[in-house]
């Protein structure tokens, strides 16, 4: 397992294409449906972004599904990106952390920075985030990429993870540290998705 980070190195650090995986948490039918529909919609677009342009970049992708009897499959509208993830998880605990699964898969990356996007924010994101802090990872969740059914609950699930040092992010944020510089090939193309 990788070393623990102090709260300091944990708040300022810049996202990595070449250390970063992604997690697409939870964005499943049931779910969505009682979500505000601006807010589902807005969310499902900004996690496509930010899977296109993990994908464009070899960045792996993992997907977790929260008791997929009840809650249904991951959104359609995901995909087509989720075509290459490295694997679709089925939980029932509400971190991810605690299945055994999903530990090993990130451990197999070799990633280090675990970048969250998905639902909801003050559920499963937020014991998922805390569980890899504490276990030695820098982690980064996507403000405008989660959601929750509630805007209370999700600002509180936000400050919550602020307070204890994980880092709050946005997909543009997290697009210009992957592409660290204007002169690499992908940007052009990639930078219209969201300029």
């Amino acid at each position: 397992m990788v070393k623990a980070l102090s709260m300091t190195e944990s708040k300022f650090c810049i996202s990595d294409s070449q250390d970063s995986l992604v997690v697409v948490m939870d964005v499943q039918q049931k779910l969505t449906s009682v979500m505000p529909t601006q807010v589902k919609e807005d969310v499902i677009e900004k996690i496509n972004i930010l899977l296109t342009i993990a994908n464009t970049l070899s960045i792996p992708i993992i997907v977790t599904e929260q008791y997929p009897d009840g809650l249904g499959s991951t959104e359609a509208a995901l995909s087509e990106q989720l075509m290459r993830a490295m694997a679709v998880i089925e939980k029932t605990s509400f971190s991810a952390f605690d299945t055994v699964d999903f530990v090993k898969q990130i451990e197999q990356s070799g990633r280090k920075q675990i970048v969250l996007v998905g639902m909801e924010a003050h559920i499963c994101i937020l014991q998922t985030a805390l569980n890899l802090q504490e276990a030695g990872f820098q982690v980064f969740v996507v403000e405008d990429g989660v959601s929750s059914r509630s805007v209370t609950n999700q600002e509180n699930g936000l400050l919550r993870l602020r307070n204890a040092g994980i880092i709050i992010t946005n997909v543009e944020s997290v697009f210009f540290e992957w592409l660290g510089d204007a002169s690499r090939t992908e940007f052009k193309a990639l930078a219209k998705l969201i300029i």
